[in-house]
Protein backbone atom coordinates (compact mmCIF):
# COMPACT_ATOMS: atom_id res chain seq x y z
CA UNK A 1 0.00 0.00 0.00
CA UNK A 2 1.55 3.35 -1.11
CA UNK A 3 2.17 5.81 1.98
CA UNK A 4 -0.43 9.04 1.47
CA UNK A 5 0.89 11.95 0.29
CA UNK A 6 1.34 15.41 1.76
CA UNK A 7 -1.13 17.87 0.81
CA UNK A 8 0.10 21.16 0.30
CA UNK A 9 -2.36 23.80 -0.07
CA UNK A 10 -0.60 26.81 -2.08
CA UNK A 11 -2.34 30.03 -1.94
CA UNK A 12 -0.94 33.19 -4.62
CA UNK A 13 -1.91 36.53 -3.15
CA UNK A 14 -2.23 37.82 -6.94
CA UNK A 15 -5.67 37.69 -8.73
CA UNK A 16 -3.96 38.15 -11.98
CA UNK A 17 -4.03 35.06 -13.99
CA UNK A 18 -0.77 33.16 -14.57
CA UNK A 19 1.00 35.85 -12.78
CA UNK A 20 4.63 35.41 -11.52
CA UNK A 21 3.37 34.41 -8.09
CA UNK A 22 1.39 31.54 -9.93
CA UNK A 23 4.49 30.78 -11.51
CA UNK A 24 6.66 30.37 -8.87
CA UNK A 25 3.90 27.95 -7.14
CA UNK A 26 3.63 25.63 -10.26
CA UNK A 27 7.87 25.80 -10.16
CA UNK A 28 7.60 24.81 -6.58
CA UNK A 29 5.21 21.90 -7.37
CA UNK A 30 6.71 20.70 -9.91
CA UNK A 31 9.95 20.23 -8.27
CA UNK A 32 8.51 19.37 -4.71
CA UNK A 33 9.57 15.29 -4.05
CA UNK A 34 6.72 12.70 -5.12
CA UNK A 35 5.67 12.55 -1.53
CA UNK A 36 4.18 15.95 -2.00
CA UNK A 37 0.95 16.90 -3.83
CA UNK A 38 0.29 20.03 -4.47
CA UNK A 39 -3.12 22.59 -4.75
CA UNK A 40 -2.54 26.17 -5.98
CA UNK A 41 -5.59 27.75 -4.89
CA UNK A 42 -6.21 30.42 -7.49
CA UNK A 43 -9.35 32.02 -6.57
CA UNK A 44 -8.27 34.46 -3.55
CA UNK A 45 -10.59 37.11 -5.65
CA UNK A 46 -13.71 34.85 -5.50
CA UNK A 47 -13.99 35.28 -1.88
CA UNK A 48 -15.89 37.58 -0.36
CA UNK A 49 -15.47 40.62 1.95
CA UNK A 50 -14.50 39.90 5.43
CA UNK A 51 -17.21 40.91 7.71
CA UNK A 52 -16.77 39.70 11.68
CA UNK A 53 -20.43 39.75 11.98
CA UNK A 54 -20.47 36.35 9.64
CA UNK A 55 -17.48 35.24 10.69
CA UNK A 56 -17.82 32.42 13.10
CA UNK A 57 -21.76 32.08 13.87
CA UNK A 58 -22.60 31.78 9.53
CA UNK A 59 -19.50 31.54 7.36
CA UNK A 60 -20.14 32.57 3.17
CA UNK A 61 -19.85 28.84 2.12
CA UNK A 62 -16.89 30.18 0.17
CA UNK A 63 -14.84 30.46 3.17
CA UNK A 64 -16.04 27.12 4.43
CA UNK A 65 -14.59 25.95 1.49
CA UNK A 66 -11.33 28.12 1.97
CA UNK A 67 -10.90 27.29 5.82
CA UNK A 68 -11.65 23.54 5.04
CA UNK A 69 -8.74 23.42 1.96
CA UNK A 70 -6.15 24.57 4.90
CA UNK A 71 -7.36 22.11 7.63
CA UNK A 72 -7.23 19.27 5.45
CA UNK A 73 -3.57 20.55 4.51
CA UNK A 74 -0.68 19.17 5.67
CA UNK A 75 1.38 22.42 4.89
CA UNK A 76 0.68 25.84 3.31
CA UNK A 77 2.86 27.83 0.98
CA UNK A 78 1.99 31.21 0.36
CA UNK A 79 3.61 33.16 -2.56
CA UNK A 80 2.61 37.32 -2.80
CA UNK A 81 3.59 40.05 -4.93
CA UNK A 82 3.30 43.30 -2.64
CA UNK A 83 0.91 46.10 -3.75
CA UNK A 84 1.86 49.33 -3.00
CA UNK A 85 3.94 48.23 0.31
CA UNK A 86 1.90 45.98 1.42
CA UNK A 87 0.03 43.23 1.39
CA UNK A 88 -2.17 42.48 -1.43
CA UNK A 89 -6.20 43.27 -0.51
CA UNK A 90 -7.48 40.37 -1.47
CA UNK A 91 -4.49 38.26 0.31
CA UNK A 92 -5.38 40.30 3.61
CA UNK A 93 -9.12 39.71 2.77
CA UNK A 94 -8.42 35.95 2.86
CA UNK A 95 -6.32 35.84 6.13
CA UNK A 96 -8.79 38.08 7.80
CA UNK A 97 -11.47 35.25 7.48
CA UNK A 98 -8.72 32.95 9.41
CA UNK A 99 -8.06 35.33 12.21
CA UNK A 100 -10.61 34.09 14.91
CA UNK A 101 -9.49 30.38 13.99
CA UNK A 102 -6.65 28.41 15.03
CA UNK A 103 -6.59 26.67 11.52
CA UNK A 104 -2.84 28.35 11.02
CA UNK A 105 -1.96 27.43 14.39
CA UNK A 106 1.33 25.15 13.51
CA UNK A 107 0.67 24.46 10.20
CA UNK A 108 3.83 24.02 8.33
CA UNK A 109 4.28 26.99 5.99
CA UNK A 110 6.89 28.57 3.49
CA UNK A 111 6.39 32.02 2.48
CA UNK A 112 7.46 33.79 -0.45
CA UNK A 113 7.11 37.67 -1.88
CA UNK A 114 8.08 37.90 -5.63
CA UNK A 115 7.34 41.58 -6.11
CA UNK A 116 9.60 44.53 -8.01
CA UNK A 117 10.95 45.50 -4.32
CA UNK A 118 9.08 43.28 -1.79
CA UNK A 119 10.64 44.04 1.66
CA UNK A 120 7.44 46.26 3.32
CA UNK A 121 4.80 43.20 1.83
CA UNK A 122 7.54 40.36 3.19
CA UNK A 123 7.85 41.80 6.82
CA UNK A 124 3.67 42.45 6.58
CA UNK A 125 3.28 38.70 5.60
CA UNK A 126 5.49 37.13 7.75
CA UNK A 127 4.20 39.66 10.82
CA UNK A 128 0.38 38.19 9.55
CA UNK A 129 1.29 34.61 9.82
CA UNK A 130 3.37 34.53 12.84
CA UNK A 131 -0.16 36.22 14.22
CA UNK A 132 -1.82 33.32 12.93
CA UNK A 133 0.34 31.29 14.65
CA UNK A 134 1.75 29.71 11.14
CA UNK A 135 4.87 27.11 11.96
CA UNK A 136 7.86 28.76 9.54
CA UNK A 137 11.18 30.25 10.43
CA UNK A 138 14.06 31.69 8.01
CA UNK A 139 14.84 28.81 6.13
CA UNK A 140 10.78 28.70 4.87
CA UNK A 141 10.73 32.00 4.33
CA UNK A 142 11.69 33.66 0.92
CA UNK A 143 11.94 37.52 -0.48
CA UNK A 144 12.53 37.63 -4.48
CA UNK A 145 12.88 40.93 -5.29
CA UNK A 146 12.30 42.34 -9.46
CA UNK A 147 10.52 38.98 -10.07
CA UNK A 148 9.51 39.87 -13.48
CA UNK A 149 13.11 39.86 -14.78
CA UNK A 150 13.19 36.37 -13.15
CA UNK A 151 10.32 34.33 -14.32
CA UNK A 152 9.79 33.97 -17.59
CA UNK A 153 6.03 33.62 -19.49
CA UNK A 154 6.33 29.84 -19.68
CA UNK A 155 7.20 29.53 -15.56
CA UNK A 156 10.82 28.68 -16.16
CA UNK A 157 13.12 30.69 -13.89
CA UNK A 158 15.47 32.50 -15.77
CA UNK A 159 17.91 33.61 -12.76
CA UNK A 160 20.46 31.33 -11.79
CA UNK A 161 20.32 32.96 -8.38
CA UNK A 162 16.77 32.94 -8.34
CA UNK A 163 16.86 29.21 -9.43
CA UNK A 164 19.07 28.17 -6.62
CA UNK A 165 17.01 30.49 -3.62
CA UNK A 166 13.61 28.34 -5.17
CA UNK A 167 15.40 25.28 -4.43
CA UNK A 168 17.16 25.84 -0.97
CA UNK A 169 13.54 27.16 -0.19
CA UNK A 170 12.08 23.49 -1.70
CA UNK A 171 14.80 21.85 0.34
CA UNK A 172 14.57 23.39 3.81
CA UNK A 173 10.19 23.29 3.33
CA UNK A 174 10.19 19.41 2.69
CA UNK A 175 12.49 18.59 5.57
CA UNK A 176 10.30 20.44 8.41
CA UNK A 177 8.11 17.09 6.73
CA UNK A 178 10.53 14.60 7.21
Amino acid sequence: MAAAKIKILAITGSTRKNSSNFRILNYISNHLDSKFEVEIFEDIDQLPHFNPGLDNQNPPTEIDSFRNKIINADGIIICTPEYVFSLPGSLKNALEWCVSTTIFSNKKTGLITASASGEMGHEQLLLVMKTLEAKFDATTELLIQGVRGKVNDKGEIVSVETAEALQNFIKNFENHFL
